[in-house]
C-alpha cells in the first residue's frame, strides 16, 4: 500500500486538475477502489502532518498548497491563465463596467466560467447591476498591479484603439 500511496501522490503532483479515484486507477493499472482506498490513507497522511501540502476531495483528488500558504506563492509565481480567460479578461478590462449578460453574449457560455476564476484570483469584482438581473464586471486594483498598469483601464483602452487606428492608417 505504501508503495501505491507513492505512485498517487506523484501522479497528483504532475497533474494540474482534479482526478477521481478511477482515473487515477486507470493510470496506475488498479482498481479505482484500490486507488481510492491508498488515497484515502494519503488524505489522512497529509492532514497528520504540519506541512504546507493538502489533498483536496472536493471535486475529485489533487495536491494543493493549503490556503494559508498562497500569498507566499502569489508572491513567487505569476497567476497563470489561459488564452480564453485572458481574452474575457481583456474585455471586460477594455469595456469596464461591463454587464456580465454583455459578456456572454461576446465571448459565449464558457465566460461564466471564466468569470467565476477571475473571481477567484482577484483580478475582477462582481456586483449586481441595479435592475438586478445581471451583475457588473469591473477589474479589481490586483489586476492592475499584477499587469502593472498605472492608472484607469479606460486610459489604456484609449491608447490600444489609438495603436490600431494609426497602424490601420500605415497600412492603406
Amino acid at each position: 500500500m505504501e508503495q501505491l500511496k507513492t505512485r498517487i501522490e506523484a501522479v497528483l503532483f504532475t497533474t494540474a486538475k482534479a482526478l477521481t479515484a478511477k482515473e487515477i486507477g486507470e493510470i496506475l493499472e488498479v482498481e479505482p477502489d484500490v486507488a481510492e482506498e491508498a488515497l484515502l490513507e494519503l488524505i489522512m497522511d497529509y492532514s497528520s502532518r504540519d506541512g504546507a501540502l493538502e489533498i483536496d476531495d472536493d471535486n475529485g483528488y489533487i495536491l494543493q498548497l493549503k490556503e494559508e500558504y498562497m500569498d507566499i506563492v502569489e508572491k513567487l509565481c505569476p497567476v497563470d491563465l489561459k488564452t480564453a480567460v485572458q481574452k474575457t479578461l481583456t474585455i471586460i478590462a477594455l469595456k469596464e463596467p461591463l454587464r456580465q449578460t454583455t459578456l456572454i453574449e461576446m465571448r459565449g457560455s464558457t465566460a461564466y466560467e471564466h468569470v467565476q476564476e477571475l473571481l477567484e484570483k482577484g483580478f475582477i469584482s462582481k456586483t449586481k447591476d441595479k435592475n438586478g438581473r445581471s451583475y457588473n464586471l469591473k477589474t479589481t486594483p490586483k489586476f492592475a498591479e499584477y499587469f502593472k498598469l498605472k492608472g484607469d483601464t479606460r486610459a489604456l483602452a484609449k491608447m490600444l484603439d489609438l495603436e490600431k487606428k494609426v497602424s490601420d492608417e500605415k497600412a492603406q
